[in-house]
């Protein structure tokens, strides 16, 4: 044996030894009320069992595979006599202890087989799995029924009906790629899911800024109806709510972006700087109203619904087919302007399923200007209608709010396309 292989056999055999001290270190501190011989493994115990890992690792290269299952099947005799004998004494059945031994003896000697940074980094992970256990049942006794079925659902459309759709263009004119449009239901699906838990997690009395800027990536459209229903039993409130509106809009943009990037990078770039020029406006709207609002009530809504139904994102993944395919007709028959009576009508439906169709487009053939000015007109529409929904269901007061901040950021919009296509022609 050369140099170079004792050197990596001792860094093998170190980070196996590394990873049960890690381990051994969470273990003894967690137990350490605990009086002496009452402990199934502690910081000694479980250092000596990544060294054996590491040990045994190294003599299944050097002699057989056979040598690291029997290590295995020894080791698990071992716990399971101990926990057997500590069951019995204790009355406590718990086997937490017994199973991160079992599994620093595996990343020890998946270390010392030639993966020591994935050992490393699986033993990181157990460490903070055992040290947010008050954290991580806390957080399971909070949640309820629907959230529970809401999670199992998103495991379903993500893990189980994703991977299996094609990833190619199929269909009428060649529009709908299975893969595309379903990543984009897991995707706002999973901004739903994110909005509705941070939301959950930051409490409920944070105030209607933060449900606005979360329920802007959950839904801009139901935050604003909440908002507007809410504004109408409580007219006092209308400043306030026309705040978090607004702040839901500007949300809205930059997730249009995201969908836009998440499809045609060359899209997304040519719609950034009026897409973000309508952000700052709506912004800065928002932080207007803010600063002038004298309510100082600021308690949320009880509740923003649950993280997402299944139902729904059915008929979110059917309207994006149906828009899709729209969407690719029109322009097939009536050009540019078609594609203009899409961008209107889908914001008034559903501004992330248009902005799919049209970044779709974008990459089968559609000029990146039209495809841009289509989705400037998305978003100014779409703001436009939030305002004037907010009006219908809130009041005067919240829709005027609303509308003016959205109008001025349209202004903005139309403003920066304007000025790319002078410069174009110039």
């Amino acid at each position: 044996m050369n140099n170079d292989m004792t050197l990596v056999l001792f860094r093998d055999l170190g980070i196996a030894l590394a990873i049960g001290l890690l381990v051994g270190l969470e273990r003894g501190w967690q137990q350490r009320e605990a009086s002496e011989g009452q402990r199934v493994a502690g910081v000694r115990t479980l250092a000596i069992v990544g060294l054996a890992g590491g040990v045994c690792g190294q003599l299944a290269q050097q002699l057989a595979p056979i040598v690291l299952g029997l290590a295995f099947v020894a080791l698990a005799a071992m716990l399971i006599a101990a926990h057997i004998v500590s069951s019995r004494q204790l009355d406590a059945y718990g086997i937490t202890s017994e199973i991160a031994t079992f599994t620093t003896f595996a990343l020890a000697a998946l270390a010392a087989i030639g993966q020591p940074e994935l050992a490393a980094a699986g033993a990181v992970a157990v460490v903070v799995l055992l040290g947010l256990k008050p954290e991580l049942h806390r957080w399971l006794s909070r949640l309820d029924h629907a959230e529970v079925l809401a999670g199992l659902e998103l495991l379903v459309i993500s893990v189980i009906i994703l991977p299996v759709l094609p990833d190619r263009f199929l269909g009428p004119w060649h529009a709908l790629n299975p893969f595309q449009l379903w990543s984009l239901v897991v995707l706002v699906t999973v901004i739903s899911f994110a909005g509705h838990f941070a939301v959950r997690v930051l409490g409920q009395t944070r105030g209607i800024l933060l449900s606005g800027i979360f329920g802007g990536l959950a839904s801009s459209t139901a935050l604003t109806v909440s908002f507007a229903r809410l504004a109408k039993r409580r007219p006092r409130l209308s400043d306030l709510l026309a705040t978090g509106t607004v702040l839901a809009q500007a949300v809205t943009l930059p997730r249009m972006l995201a969908v836009i990037w998440f499809v045609s990078q060359p899209l997304a770039l040519s719609t950034l700087p009026p897409l973000t020029a309508m952000t700052l406006v709506v912004l800065a709207g928002g932080l207007l109203l803010h600063w002038r609002t004298t309510v100082q009530v600021r308690k949320a809504p009880r509740s923003l619904g649950p993280p997402f139904r299944f139902k729904e994102t059915l008929q979110f993944g059917v309207l994006l087919i149906v828009i899709t395919l729209l969407s690719a007709a029109i322009h097939q028959h009536f050009g540019a302007a078609g594609l203009y009576l899409v961008a209107v009508l889908g914001a008034l439906t559903n501004l992330t399923a248009v902005t799919l169709s049209i970044a779709q487009l974008a990459n089968n053939g559609i000029p990146i200007d039209i495809a841009t000015n289509a989705l400037v007109l998305a978003a100014i529409v779409g703001g436009l209608f939030k305002g004037v929904l907010a009006g219908w269901l809130g009041g005067r007061r919240l829709g005027l709010l609303v509308s003016v901040v959205t109008a001025v950021a349209g202004l903005a919009g139309i403003g920066f396309v304007l000025g790319t296509a002078l410069q174009a022609a110039g």
